[in-house]
């Protein structure tokens, strides 16, 4: 199958060589996917894609027209991909329905663990010769009550380590799993009054998207910890600095951001128009921002590449659909 892959980073190459054993022939860009450059895919049968890639309408169907039948995305969710647009030209969807969730669990309680022990300021200061332990007081986990939103495979992996520091860890989803064990699920208005710390691990859908907000968070305790490794539009962001400067949230980390296109997974700072917003956000000390990278261990990148050549696979060979909605 002849394949074009977008948005190509350095460290996935090896991954995907690796995987896919030259059966397929695929041409790899580092260049994001966009209305203008679709003509890449030219003489192609199917696309590979990332998060950032513009899959709206209009690119859809300019794939459509050009012979692209397949879209196959490297991530667990598609809400990047206007799949009404997909359905109607016939093109088929894949995603990789999950990857290593122990990665993006295990990035959440170090950002957690980094706000909490002031890990960034401790070694700032420490690089400037500077070994004062004025604030930098942190608190013990163990007997904290941590609330997981999303009881997936990565909210349950997330539970079990924090389960293991101590922690008593309440659940909510809209889908009620009996047999959860060591997670305490209620209602989402219990979880998010009665947490200490809250981690977000769900997809982003139109139920999901801005879920925390100025009426959530008001719901929370004063000083709170909030965590988000999934999808940044499951927070209104311009609802966080006020939240920040009331001390309504205490502490915020966050491995994804609502308007991260273009910023993310590139190097930035020569950009001649910076977000205000993030700009913002990143001026506070109790905010931890890092760049989508919660996904990236070895493990993670193998599991990616190896899922995404098996829909190829299965295209060709004119075997399931391997389509996952989120």
């Amino acid at each position: 199958m002849k394949v074009v892959a977008y948005s190509i980073k350095n460290f996935e190459k090896k991954f995907l060589a690796r995987a896919n054993q030259k059966k397929h022939d695929i041409t790899l860009i580092s260049n994001t996917l966009t209305l203008a450059n679709c003509g890449f895919a030219e003489g192609k049968e199917a696309i590979l894609v990332s998060i950032h890639d513009d899959l709206t309408a209009p690119v859809v169907n300019k794939l459509a027209d050009i012979g692209i039948k397949y879209i196959a995305t490297r991530s667990a969710g598609t809400d990047h991909i206007d799949k009404k647009a997909a359905k109607l030209r016939g093109v088929k969807i894949a995603s990789v329905p999950a990857y290593s969730p122990t990665s993006i669990a295990e990035h959440a309680v170090a950002l957690a663990m980094a706000l909490n022990r002031h890990i960034i300021k401790a070694d700032a200061d420490s690089h400037h010769y500077n070994f004062k332990l004025d604030g930098l007081t942190g608190f013990t986990f163990s007997g904290k009550t941590v609330g997981i939103i999303g009881l997936g495979n990565t909210g349950q992996a997330a539970a079990a380590i924090f389960n293991g520091l101590g922690c008593q860890v309440l659940g909510f989803d809209v889908f009620v799993n009996d047999k959860l064990e060591r997670i305490k699920q209620v209602s989402l208005e219990i979880l998010l009054s009665q947490s200490d710390i809250i981690s977000l691990h769900l997809p982003l859908t139109p139920q999901t998207r801005h879920m925390i907000d100025t009426s959530s968070i008001a719901l929370m305790k004063d000083g709170v910890m909030l965590i988000n490794t999934s999808r940044g539009a499951l927070i209104k962001s311009a609802d966080l600095p006020q939240a920040l400067d009331q001390g309504k949230i205490g502490y915020l980390g966050i491995d994804v951001y609502e308007y991260e296109n273009n910023i993310f997974s590139q190097d930035a700072h020569r950009g001649e128009s910076k977000d205000a917003l993030l700009l913002k956000l990143l001026g506070y000390p109790n905010v931890i921002v890092t760049p989508h990278q919660a996904f990236l261990t070895v493990e993670a990148l193998e599991e990616i590449a190896s899922q995404t050549i098996l829909s190829l696979n299965h295209w060709q060979d004119n075997l399931s659909e391997t389509f996952v909605s989120n």
